[in-house]
């Protein structure tokens, strides 16, 4: 869903530009209380992930294909603050790199797919996650319709934008209905890349999923044949180090971005398909960066598709999770000596309660 130039006019691209900024703001201040020395290189790690997946284009209906828009994945991983952070960094690097997303619509590319879609998926996620019983199941779940419920959500923040600011006369009813449509669809593939990733990491490091926090249930011990909750006592804690969690989640983006990308659907994506199909790519633009040696997501000078693509591909996960560690690490909170003993995020061991059928 990557607005390029010229489909939204200039005063209402400004303001789109002015209203990111202020959001990226507010995340900065937001993401210091979400990030520290332990999660910041994760939260790079996130996006370095999103930026590969986004890379995987999946088959939709009627020759289009979609791809994750990852504001829901990064919002229940990190945090919403980071999360939109993460969006950010990945759409910064798409539109400077490889010409993907125009430069002039950024901040409507961040408003919709970083902002909206972070916001409404957090706020599903934790909703459904108060509510549902607790274990790693309904966490899943809960990611699952977050996720599914973000996409349709951004599409509609597109269409809400276009109809103030377009740059040709569409209908905007069928605009809508176009765009709402084929994203509900696209929502479910992002909700089971969400799913399967949040349960993933769930099952082997529940105390570094940020929506986790706070929702595993009081272990219970047996006294006269009754159930009670156990002491509050926090248990001794135990040093868990999440380099091999990081250096995973590292192969895995470039193995998914330097060779499974090559077998990515070509189809055009959902806003590319209704762009075309209702006039509203009649005046877009060339990219500022059509330059780029990486333009278009490929190596300039390499001849060979599956080479040129991949090696992209890996580039771009090594500039997203530098540039990505780096701003989550300069605005990470600071903990004082010892304070892993008393860290609530847990770096101590988690004991996952068992889970209702």
């Amino acid at each position: 869903m990557h607005v390029p130039d010229g489909f939204i006019n200039a005063p209402v691209s400004a303001a789109a530009g002015v209203a990111a900024v202020g959001a990226v703001a507010v995340a900065l201040r937001g993401a210091r209380r979400e990030l520290d020395e332990r999660t910041a290189p994760l939260a790079g790690l996130v996006a370095a992930f999103i930026f590969a997946v986004q890379m995987l284009n999946f088959p939709v209906a009627a020759g289009t294909s979609g791809h994750l828009l990852g504001g829901a994945l990064a919002a229940i991983l990190v945090g919403p603050y980071t999360g939109v952070l993460c969006v950010s960094v990945v759409l910064l690097m798409q539109g400077v790199l490889f010409a993907d997303g125009g430069l002039t619509a950024l901040g409507v590319n961040i408003t919709v797919m970083a902002v909206v879609t972070t916001v409404v998926a957090y706020a599903v996620f934790r909703g459904l996650a108060k509510v549902l019983p607790r274990g790693r199941r309904s966490l899943t779940a809960a990611a699952f319709t977050a996720a599914l419920l973000s996409v349709p959500a951004a599409a509609a923040a597109f269409t809400l934008i276009y109809a103030v600011g377009g740059t040709t006369d569409v209908p905007i009813g069928k605009v809508a209905t176009a765009m709402v449509g084929v994203h509900v669809l696209i929502g479910v593939g992002e909700a089971a890349i969400t799913a399967l990733t949040v349960g993933a990491v769930i099952a082997v490091r529940p105390d570094l999923v940020h929506g986790a926090r706070g929702l595993t249930a009081p272990l219970k011990l047996r006294v006269g044949g009754a159930l009670v909750d156990a002491p509050a006592a926090a248990p001794a804690p135990v040093a868990r180090s999440h380099r091999k969690l990081w250096a995973a989640g590292l192969v895995a983006s470039l193995a998914l971005a330097g060779f499974v990308s090559f077998y990515a659907s070509t189809n055009p994506d959902g806003l590319e398909k209704v762009a075309h199909d209702k006039g509203i790519d009649r005046k877009e633009e060339e990219h500022a960066a059509k330059d780029s040696p990486f333009f278009d997501y490929s190596v300039e000078g390499i001849t060979d598709a599956r080479l040129s693509g991949g090696l992209a591909g890996v580039i771009g996960v090594g500039v997203t999770v530098v540039a990505g560690t780096g701003v989550f690490w300069a605005v990470r909170r600071r903990r004082a000596p010892h304070a892993d003993q008393a860290d609530p995020a847990g770096t101590a061991a988690v004991a996952e309660p068992a889970e209702s059928a």
